[in-house]
């Protein structure tokens, strides 16, 4: 990558040997990309891209890594994989990632996100060439009291929906699989692995269209279908972040597990300040205003549940990791809005890419 990115993060990614598992989504092409700037070895294991557009093909990123379209429910597949390529650090954040659907299907959301967690983590014990694991779950594994307060990490774990206590249980599994097989007082002459699990949610930004999620909701409203923005649950409040910000932090993270710190593994929160916790309609009216159209419509939808406010508390990433947010909500959801515009405007989608991520870089150097 060139010189306006973070140089020590740079340095170490340079020549890694990295497996990420759900590469094809929008949070994972974002973590490619990033990666490949930086020089990584890239290894993804996923299934095949699930929204046209995505971004995925965007970027062109399945000729520019090695690619298995796998499911992550086959553990003797994912292990085989692992034993093959032998990456030294692992980002898994395949998944089943949408609330509504879990709803659908909940025993597919549960068979992906619990016991593929579980191969994930199984495979990494058995190959033995794993020395840094980031484990990606979500916000929505706490158990929500629909209070006013921030969670921290060692809040109670829950979930109303089948989406949340899937990861609430692979959590667990995490947990279980630390305490159980890669325990910090046996590093070094057990076993050579740290690992680590990262709660985030509501993240933003360009190259989502996923299908019952707000952004995507308003893309497609405005710059395809030319109608109005539907809104189910304009009062709820969440934590909106651009996808950058929480993937710093596992960038941050695996750096630290590979460099042998223990006291880094276990369950971290990745969650923007106070100002971007907005609710949706005032998101809604704020997109409306950047992109200079569209109306919305309330629908209300009561027959799958949503919580009304979900806020994280990230002090134990601002204090130890030296993480921090860097974009506001303003900057947030312009940097968002503008791709998608830049898109629609059939410009060179790699170039608009990369310069948010040099961008972000260097503002988060300079925070």
């Amino acid at each position: 990558m060139n010189n306006n990115a973070d140089d020590s993060l740079c340095k170490f990614f340079k020549g890694k040997k990295i497996l990420i598992t759900g590469h094809t989504g929008f949070k994972g092409s974002w973590l490619t990309q990033i990666l490949l700037n930086f020089g990584a070895d890239i290894v993804g294991c996923s299934l095949e891209p699930t929204t046209n557009p995505n971004l995925f093909d965007i970027l062109n990123l399945g000729s520019r890594i090695k690619n298995y379209f796998e499911d992550i429910r086959d553990y003797g597949r994912i292990k085989e994989i692992i034993e093959t390529e032998k990456p030294e650090i692992v980002f898994h954040l395949a998944a089943q990632p949408l609330v509504r659907d879990s709803y659908d299907d909940p025993l597919f959301t549960y068979e992906t996100n619990v016991i593929g967690t579980a191969n994930v983590l199984q495979a990494i014990k058995e190959t033995k060439c794993v020395k840094s694991a980031v484990i990606i779950t979500t916000d929505k594994v706490y158990e929500n009291k629909e209070w006013i307060w921030a969670y921290r990490e060692n809040d109670e774990l829950g979930g109303y929906d089948p989406y949340s206590t899937s990861k609430a249980c692979a959590e667990l599994v995490v947990k279980s699989y630390i305490r159980s097989f890669f325990n910090t007082k046996d590093y070094g002459k057990k076993h050579n692995t740290l690992i680590a699990s990262v709660r985030a949610g509501n993240v933003i930004g360009g190259g989502d269209w996923s299908k019952d999620r707000l952004i995507p909701d308003i893309i497609r409203a405005i710059f395809e279908k030319d109608e109005q923005i539907i809104i189910r649950n304009p009062e709820s409040i969440r934590p909106w972040q651009h996808v950058l910000e929480p993937l710093l932090g596992y960038l941050l993270l695996a750096q630290h597990l590979y460099n042998g710190k223990k006291e880094f593994v276990g369950a971290w929160n990745f969650a923007p300040n106070e100002e971007n916790f907005i609710n949706v309609e005032n998101l809604v009216k704020k997109g409306i205003e950047i992109l200079g159209t569209g109306k919305y419509t309330i629908k209300r939808d009561d027959s799958k549940h949503e919580m009304k406010i979900l806020k994280l508390d990230a002090t134990k990433a601002k204090t130890y990791l030296k993480w921090k947010p860097v974009l506001n909500i303003d900057e947030t959801l312009n940097w968002t809005f503008e791709w998608y515009r830049k898109y629609y405007g059939n410009e060179d989608m790699l170039s608009v890419t990369n310069n948010q991520i040099n961008s972000f870089f260097n503002r988060w150097k300079n925070v």
